[in-house]
């Protein structure tokens, strides 16, 4: 691997770096920002709409990036996305702070996009999965360097430092973006196309806020669910009409082979499923066993040291045996991983979850690797960036769909606990309330969560065993392919 593919490979974790910390330091500074800023109550507003406007710019830049190259698309959206940590920081208000969210929304919609992408035209593909491999470990070290740099920032300059620090990383990842990434590609007048996009973009909307709703403590009407459901069916229906017309459109179907259908589903899954593990393993290991949040992200570190070695040894072994038997594989560790899940209990040690949660990172990081590399492979070039940004926007549904879906199953567990021992007043949405008549049921608020989250890691090993069902139904083309070179 030469000079400037390592600048290239440097750039794009930078950049990786700059939208996977965000969360995690932002998530530890709220409780700062929010006492700051008098907004207890538009906390979830905060996250949701950074979330909904990543997942709405996904499918473009991906689209943008085929029209115009991808070393110029990345850099806007880094731009975009430095504009509003720049402005975040700013921020006077609740509401200044969720408006300039969406900016940074936008601009990370480029970067989950766009480095992916890039991966898949630069490197070969025996290099291909160590490349992601680091990448995917970018995550795991954000979620472990995140709560210290919050912490830091916030304990020796202020909370505005966590947007302000993201600057100067940026800048240098679109430096080395611009000097090492070559490309070429036939310049041309391309047509945008807007109607696609904007009824993709209402269609997306109308889903997510939906679920987005429901995972709210207070719950939703059956008339929003009514409307949000029948406007995403006319916006998307919508949006199939105007795409096959489309000179150049936003998404091509016909990159949605059997075998991208395939592997678009497996994400979904895999992602409410790693979504599911990273917002309520912290919860079991701090409420239930109760450690400290530093130890519960140190806990879980192992989880990204796991996933990077087998991006890189089961990427390796892709050319050989398939797609079909690496991904396969991948599955049955996540199943034997989640099967010993249900066997932890109020009194596990803390050694027992790291070592489930490092054989998981396993399958997680043979799964993620291997799907994008068959989501790449099935395409040509100019179409390669929007079919990445489809997988791209897939897993972002499924991070969403699957945490409000999971939360309302792990919240509706807690409150029938509390039912069933006939004990009223106390629900999820008050369990640590500072009220003196909650003190008397502390054992049972342990038990309560515990219960809800040995339900989920039931959930979780049903998921496994529908990707493994899944995973055998994909074809073997890459090792074909490999035989007849």
């Amino acid at each position: 691997m030469d000079s400037k593919k390592k600048s290239i490979i440097s750039a794009l974790m930078v950049s990786m770096f700059l939208a996977a910390v965000e969360g995690t330091v932002v998530t530890t500074a709220m409780p700062t920002i929010v006492k700051d800023l008098n907004g207890f109550q538009l906390i979830s507003w905060v996250f949701s709409l950074y979330l909904l406007t990543s997942a709405i710019s996904t499918p473009i830049y991906g689209k943008l990036s085929d029209l115009y190259g991808r070393k110029n698309i990345l850099s806007i959206g880094i731009i975009i996305f430095l504009i509003g940590s720049f402005l975040c920081g700013l921020s006077g208000s609740m509401y200044q702070l969720i408006f300039f969210r969406t900016v940074q929304g936008l601009g990370a919609g480029s970067i989950f996009t766009v480095t992916y992408t890039i991966v898949g035209d630069v490197f070969t593909l025996e290099e291909r999965g160590k490349v992601q491999g680091w990448l995917g470990t970018v995550w795991g070290i954000a979620s472990l360097i995140g709560p210290f740099l919050g912490g830091f920032l916030i304990d020796n300059l202020s909370w505005h430092w966590i947007f302000f620090i993201n600057i100067p990383f940026g800048i240098f990842s679109i430096i080395l973006i611009q000097r090492n990434l070559v490309e070429e590609f036939e310049k041309k007048k391309h047509k945008i196309d807007y109607a696609g996009a904007i009824t993709l973009s209402l269609a997306i909307m109308a889903l997510l806020y939906l679920f987005l709703s429901m995972g709210k403590s207070e719950g939703v009407s059956l008339y929003v669910i009514i409307m949000c459901i029948i406007a995403t069916i006319i916006f998307f229906i919508a949006f199939y009409f105007i795409e096959n017309k489309a000179l150049e459109p936003i998404i091509p179907f016909d990159i949605f082979t059997k075998t991208n259908i395939l592997v678009n589903i497996i994400s979904f899954l895999i992602s409410a499923f790693l979504m599911g593990i990273d917002a309520y393993m912290p919860i079991y290991i701090q409420n239930v066993l109760g450690f400290q949040p530093t130890i519960a992200g140190i806990a879980l570190a192992p989880m990204s040291l796991s996933w990077l070695m087998s991006s890189i040894i089961l990427a390796k072994a892709i050319p050989k045996y398939g797609e079909k038997v690496i991904s396969s594989i991948s599955t049955v560790i996540l199943i034997v991983s989640t099967a010993l899940l249900p066997t932890l209990t109020t009194n596990s040690s803390l050694f027992t979850v790291i070592v489930y949660g490092f054989i998981m990172g396993f399958g997680f990081g043979g799964c993620f690797t291997t799907l994008t590399i068959v989501i790449q492979e099935s395409v040509n070039y100019d179409k390669r960036g929007a079919a990445t940004a489809s997988n791209a926007l897939v897993r972002t549904l499924g991070q969403t769909i699957g945490i409000s879906v999971l939360g309302g199953i792990f919240n509706l567990t807690i409150d029938k606990y509390f039912k069933n021992l006939g004990i009223k007043g106390v629900n999820s949405s008050n369990l640590y309330s500072a009220s003196s008549s909650l003190a008397a049921y502390s054992r049972h608020i342990k038990a309560s969560i515990f219960s809800g989250v040995h339900i989920l890691f039931i959930i979780f090993i049903l998921i496994s065993i529908v990707c493994l069902i899944l995973a055998l139904a994909l074809p073997n083309n890459l090792k074909k392919r490999k035989k007849q070179a």
